[in-house]
């Protein structure tokens, strides 16, 4: 099996050479990650070179449209969808948002929306808002023993009147990886449409959204080693059905329906330097023959997973059994992400963050927007937990270091 190189990784991000984050380590990937070289470059390139707007006749207004054009066909390209499915905008809430309000008009009093409570709340807080306009939310509750979404949770919640199921492919707080094609299969059977954010799973490698079966799905790029974008992917016939939420006169633009405020040129062209980034990952580790056995999308996935787990094991191995921790989801790897969250017996969150960022490791506290789930877990929202998140970029090395700190705090 193809191991990844983490020298070469590390080479692609200035962070890691930036003098004033030496001694420094990374453990708040799950609020965003350090941006990768080649984005970075292509940031300052459009703004040095091309800083105009786009789409005119001239130069440099025709490179910018090219950059921009570009970079929705090959992040299209990469999540195995049709160019003209993918929609950029300031963030994965204001995508959510303007899609809540073309709900608004196409939905009928009675209709039903479920959502769940192990969500971040941009995939939960714009969906029930549309109570205000006689449509019913149901809440498909995590089991508050596990942290888990429990597929008889759903079976108790779908009827004929459903018309909208969200949930998360990863929870920002629990690191379950959800069986999103599952789910949708059983949610397309019941009539209903498919809403995914994939927010706290794009950073662990790009998604197949054709093969999840999502009919929307959400995700924002400063997680995934590029600029503060949300991307969306709103699947075609979906997109036809939904009332456009644009200029009138862009209407039939598939790609401005649903933006009704235009996102930032330049952050739009330097999306291909995250595709760079993520196509030298591919040429650096694979032969042209290992290409032809899988798609790009699945092995370049499978290399960062497989380095994520490597590391995740001895943090989860720690933390188990550690006397006063109480370890939110799963225990194991396997179908799960490296985001790991965790409360100590008598003790606040923001202390154990405080003492962690004194030996100059960053990790979060608080309910990280899961306010719901917290809720649920019977933990303060106001404290929330402990979150160590981290990526393929992260060492052995730093993943021992954490561990031993945990040890002198805890």
């Amino acid at each position: 099996m193809t191991q990844l190189d983490i020298d070469f990784v590390r080479n692609q991000f200035p962070a890691f050479s930036e003098p004033s984050l030496k001694g420094f380590a990374h453990f708040e990937n799950a609020g965003g990650s350090y941006a990768c070289r080649q984005m970075i470059d292509a940031l300052h390139h459009y703004y040095s070179a091309t800083k105009v707007q786009p789409y005119y006749g001239f130069e440099p207004s025709v490179s910018a449209g090219v950059k921009m054009t570009h970079a929705r066909e090959r992040m299209a390209s990469w999540l195995n969808v049709e160019a003209d499915e993918v929609h950029f905008s300031a963030s994965t809430s204001q995508n959510s948002y303007v899609v809540a309000q073309a709900l608004r008009e196409y939905l009928e009093v009675g209709d039903e929306v479920i959502v769940t409570n192990q969500d971040h709340e941009a995939n939960i807080g714009v969906w029930r808002r549309l109570e205000a306009s006689g449509i019913i939310v149901r809440e498909w509750q995590v089991n508050p023993k596990t942290a888990e979404l429990e597929v008889e949770g759903l079976d108790a919640l779908l009827n004929e009147k459903t018309r909208v199921v969200a949930f998360t492919h990863c929870s920002n707080i629990v690191g379950s990886i959800n069986p999103v094609r599952e789910w949708a299969d059983k949610i397309h059977a019941a009539g209903a449409l498919v809403f995914v954010d994939g927010v706290s799973f794009a950073g662990h490698g790009l998604p197949d959204v054709e093969a999840l079966g999502a009919d929307i799905y959400f995700f924002s790029l400063y997680k995934v080693y590029g600029p503060h974008l949300g991307v969306m992917v709103m699947r075609a016939a979906l997109n036809q059905a939904l009332p456009s939420q644009a200029h009138f006169f862009n209407v039939d633009s598939a790609t401005s329906r649903f933006t009704p405020a235009g996102p930032d040129h330049a952050q739009v062209a330097s999306v291909n330097g995250v595709i760079d980034y993520f196509e030298a990952i591919d040429a650096h580790h694979f032969s042209d023959s290992e290409k032809l056995l899988s798609s790009k999308t699945d092995r370049v996935g499978a290399l960062l997973h497989n380095a994520e787990t490597a590391n995740l094991e001895p943090l989860l191995e720690f933390l188990k059994d550690r006397k006063g921790i109480s370890l939110i989801g799963k225990t194991v790897t396997k179908n799960r992400a490296p985001t790991v969250s965790f409360t100590v017996d008598g003790v606040d969150p923001a202390d154990i963050a405080a003492k962690l960022a004194e030996l100059r490791l960053g990790v979060a506290n608080g309910n990280c927007y899961a306010y719901r789930l917290m809720e649920a877990l019977n933990i303060p929202p106001e404290q929330g937990v402990v979150r160590l998140s981290f990526v393929h970029y992260t060492s052995g090395e730093e993943v021992a270091r954490l561990i031993e700190a945990l040890k002198t705090i805890i």
